[in-house]
This record gives C-alpha cells, structure tokens and sequence, in this order.
C-alpha cells in the first residue's frame, strides 16, 4: 500500500494535469466556458425551489421550513450524483483508457483517482452554490454541517471501492457494465432520495435496513435539513462494505493488472 501511495504521489502532475484537461474540455468550445458549472446546478437548484416549494408546497413530515422539501431533495440528489458519477465512471475507466494503458507506462490506479478527483471538484462546485442557497434563506444547519465531511468520505470510499471492483470486472465480463446501469436506476428508487422513508409502508420502510446506500442518504438529509448529527452507528453497515469493495478492488486489480491490458 505505501508503495501504491508513493507511486500515486510520484504521478501527482498526470493525475492533476488530467483533472485540468477534463475540466476545460468540457467547456472548450462554448462562449461562457467555465460558467455553465455555476449555471447549471444554480438553474436546478431555483427550479426544485420554485416548483416544490411555491408550486406545489410539498412538505416533508415534521418540517415547517418552506424550502425543507426542496433541500431535502437536493441534498439527497447532489449526493446520489457524486456517488453514481465515481461509479458509472470508474467501472468503465480501463475499457475508455485502453490505449493510453497500452501506450504508456504509469500507474494504473491513477486512473481511478482521476475519476475522483474529477468528480469531486464538480460537486464542489455544485455543493457550495447550495451551501449558499442554504445560508440566504435562513436553512444553514449550523455545526452540524461538518458531519458532511466523514459522511462524503464514506460515501467516496464505498464509490470507488465499488468502481474500481465493476471496472476490473467489466474488462473481463462486459455484461457487468450494462447490468450494472439498469441496477443503479433502481437502486435510485429505492432509495429515500425524492421521498421521506415515512411515506412507505411499514413493511417497506423494514426492507430500506437492505439498502446500504438508505443511511448514508438519510445522514445527509437529516444534516442539511434539520440540523441533526449523524445516527454514526446506522452507517457501519455501508462503512464495512467501502472498505471490503476497496480491498477486492484493489486485489483483483494487483491480480489481473497484466491480464488486462492483453484483454484490452
């Protein structure tokens, strides 16, 4: 692992210097170039305001707040997006890179820490137009709001974990692509995201205790909208499988690392 660590730190200019071009690169040819990351979430965020909380009232049970369903919403959303973005992402990464893991020699899980980074300045961006949507209408949830750091690298851990996992795999099995898109669309749905737990059955709310993904959902939710500390003891479950996912990713990929790039 510290030779992993030292190998990645080496590369730290390829891995910064892809972010830089993956960043600019989407906005190359357009007139307002790096504003659309501003104009984007910021359009999306004033239309979950404007239709849930004006159109259509909607209120989450036990939440007086005006905006509490639209940020209930967006912090489940903007979250989801970060954890699907590292996966969809890392489980295709070596299958996109074939030539350049052909061409060049580097390491290969610089790769996947692209991704990461890559992902993550995006919803940096995304995050903080939120944080000051939250400051302006009075819904900041104070201290709490730091509990949004051990809770982002749970999240982060068990996405690239899982990832990488999918990636190898799907070098080998490209079945496990495709399944893999039609679970994570149903994954979506059950999970709380764009509906409180409360609003299911009682049996159904007994089925979320399945859902790895369910508690880590519900933390940044009750953060963001009530103000409320972690439940640290619901998320074990998710905390184990981030590093399990980590650890099988990181073994199939020392094992199969050769196999890969002849596959390719």
């Amino acid at each position: 692992m510290n030779a992993v660590v030292r190998a990645l730190w080496a590369y730290r200019g390829f891995i910064l210097g892809s972010v830089k071009r993956e960043f600019q690169s989407k906005y190359q040819n357009s007139l307002l170039g790096a504003a659309w990351t501003v104009l984007n979430p910021l359009a999306m965020i004033t239309v979950y305001t404007v239709i849930f909380a004006e159109v259509m009232r909607a209120k989450l049970p036990g939440v007086d707040s005006t905006f509490g369903y639209s940020i209930f919403l967006c912090a489940g959303i903007l979250t989801w997006a970060l954890f699907s973005e590292i996966v969809g992402r890392a489980q295709n990464v070596f299958i996109d890179s074939a030539n350049l893991l052909k061409k060049l020699s580097f390491p290969r899980l610089c790769l996947p820490v692209v991704i990461v980074f890559s992902a993550l300045l995006n919803f940096s961006i995304i995050f903080g137009i939120f944080t000051v949507f939250l400051f302006f209408s009075g819904n900041f949830p104070g201290l709490a709001f730091f509990a949004i750091i051990p809770l982002l690298l749970i999240l982060i851990v068990f996405s690239i974990g899982l990832g990488i996992t999918l990636g190898v795999l799907n070098v080998f099995f490209r079945d496990v692509g495709q399944f893999f898109g039609i679970f994570i669309t149903f994954w979506f749905w059950l999970t709380p995201i764009v509906y409180a737990p409360q609003a299911l059955a009682v049996k159904l709310q007994g089925m979320l205790a399945w859902n790895p993904m369910a508690p880590l959902m519900q933390a940044f939710q009750g953060v963001l909208v009530s103000g409320i500390w972690p439940d640290w003891s619901s998320l074990w479950p998710i905390s184990v499988l981030a590093a399990f996912f980590c650890l099988l990713g990181f073994r199939l990929f020392r094992r199969h690392a050769g196999e890969m790039v002849d596959e390719l």
